[in-house]
């Protein structure tokens, strides 16, 4: 869909909390989701003004928005992983 917000909080609300303790917690973590939302902000302002790039550019694009996407989750999920683990102990 045109326009729409990819807000990583957003995609996963479930992780909201846990997202923003990694973000207050972790700086490189914080500089990754920094660099998520402006991609997906410019992505936005893209489709808004009619997609001034071609097709290529745009894909393109989207696939840095999803590859750092796919990056946060992993960092994400590892975290909370290792939190679980030193609750259980």
């Amino acid at each position: 869909m045109l326009n729409e917000n990819h807000a990583f909080i957003l995609d996963f609300p479930e992780l909201k909390l846990d997202i923003v303790q990694l973000n207050h917690d972790d700086p490189a973590f914080k500089v990754e989701l920094q660099k998520y939302h402006q991609l997906d902000y410019d992505i936005r302002e893209l489709e808004i003004s009619g997609s001034p790039i071609d097709d290529e550019n745009m894909n393109q694009l989207k696939h840095q928005r999803m590859e750092l996407k796919d990056i946060l989750y992993k960092q994400l999920t590892k975290q909370l992983t290792k939190h679980h683990e030193m609750v259980s102990n």
